[in-house]
């Protein structure tokens, strides 16, 4: 709040510039586990075969091909049961946070998570295979991914390979808080429905762990409505953007457009723009020049098709082609070719 009582009043320019500055996209981090850390402090969605690499490269300096199989992260089924890295001491918040509230909800995930401990024991096997030895379960075979006692490994081209973990010794009530406290961060400014959109949990959930939290929260008023960001935030949010980078290539489903309703329209602000970007189907990469979306990537193999949204330069066309040329693609023979489709 400001003095007056009257909520704080930010920008879309301050909102985006504070989304970058903890997504580290203006400036990359240092490697190692803490910057891997940091890069997956909302997780990082890897339902597009190595998604995920390429949020973590965007992000981190020195990423390499293997770097999403670092010790320091983990898979998991997490948010609205997609194929998630977190980091491994994260695991919590993105398991035991989204833990059912309702008794059904918590019967069908215990009874879940314990077939499946019984069935894998110490062993590592497809998921189709545990849930064909659990009489046929098919992909309900997730809903034991909020116990926190399942990892994944998934390489995209074949089923899972999943095994069974101790549970986080962790509360899920705190676990929640902390999942939301997560997505405040890397999100605001937010609402409580927009979390629990995310998290794939009920929205009175979010709410409740909104209020939760709220001697936290400080309340902001944004071009898209009334918001919430975390009080520790607001000096990042209030502090003047430094220097945006020249060029990212996010992947699909990348943490910085993983959005819905009015928040993609202070991302992007046109509606055309944003039918291209957050397709029907699977959405496109995202190109990021100077910290503004400017249009989309799809790539196939080597073959890198860009698609600009208006006329860039010659400069910022360099930088793009740097960006695809420098992406750790564990599956390219040879150089990435870059080609726009003006």
């Amino acid at each position: 709040m400001t003095e007056s009582g009257r909520p704080l009043a930010l920008s879309r320019a301050q909102i985006l510039a504070h989304r970058r500055a903890v997504q580290a996209l203006d400036e990359r981090l240092s490697p190692g586990p803490e910057s891997l850390r940091r890069a997956a402090w909302a997780g990082l969605q890897d339902s597009m075969p190595r998604a995920a690499l390429l949020s973590i490269h965007a992000r981190v300096e020195g990423t390499e091909p293997s770097t999403w199989e670092d010790p320091a992260l983990v898979q998991v089924w997490g948010p609205r049961f997609s194929v998630y890295a977190v980091a491994r001491r994260d695991l919590a918040p993105f398991t035991l946070g989204r833990w059912p509230d309702d008794a059904r909800g918590r019967r069908v995930a215990e009874e879940m998570a314990a077939g499946m401990r019984a069935v894998l024991g110490t062993r590592r096997m497809p998921d189709r295979e545990v849930a064909a030895a659990l009489g046929g379960v098919g992909n309900r075979i997730r809903y034991a991914a909020p116990s926190g006692t399942i990892l994944i490994r998934w390489e995209g081209a074949r089923a899972p390979t999943i095994w069974a973990v101790p549970a986080p010794d962790v509360d899920p009530t705190e676990a929640r808080l902390e999942l939301a406290r997560r997505y405040l961060h890397v999100f605001g400014a937010t609402t409580p429905e927009a979390f629990a959109e995310w998290a794939g949990i009920g929205a009175g959930q979010g709410r409740v762990a909104f209020g939760a939290i709220g001697g936290s929260l400080t309340r902001v008023r944004t071009p898209v409505g009334d918001r919430w960001i975390l009080s520790s935030d607001e000096a990042s949010f209030r502090a003047p953007a430094g220097p945006a980078a020249p060029a990212r290539l996010l992947p699909s489903g990348d943490t910085y457009y993983l959005l819905q309703g009015a928040d993609r329209e202070l991302l992007v602000p046109e509606a055309d723009r944003r039918a291209r970007l957050w397709t029907s189907r699977v959405w496109p990469g995202a190109v990021l020049v100077s910290g503004e979306v400017v249009g989309t990537w799809r790539r196939a193999g080597g073959d890198l098709a860009i698609e600009a949204w208006r006329r860039l330069s010659k400069g910022e066309r360099s930088a793009v082609e740097a960006e695809a040329a420098s992406l750790p693609l564990p599956d390219l023979q040879g150089r990435v070719r870059a080609r726009w489709d003006d």
